[in-house]
């Protein structure tokens, strides 16, 4: 499992859409940057890159607007494993 940091995030997102700059874009869903099968995506991925599991009730635009966001829910469902 690897460690969750804001730069493994941008990683894992760049693998999934490589066209974004994920380091300053905070509209990631709301801009239109993001769709539903990148969302799906990224859930995928945040499984496999860090064995975390994002319940349905987590995907929600704020969680996905920015690798920041992204990477805060991550950090926050890891501990309350």
């Amino acid at each position: 499992m690897n460690e969750i940091t804001l730069d493994a995030v941008i990683e894992m997102l760049e693998d999934i859409e490589e066209d974004i700059d994920y380091e300053n874009v905070t509209n990631l869903v709301d801009g239109k940057h993001l769709d539903s099968f990148d969302i799906i995506a990224i859930v995928n991925a945040a499984n496999e890159e860090f064995d975390i599991t994002i319940p349905a009730s987590e995907i929600i635009p704020e969680n996905f607007n920015s690798a920041q966001a992204l990477c805060d829910l991550l950090v926050r469902l890891d501990e309350d494993e």
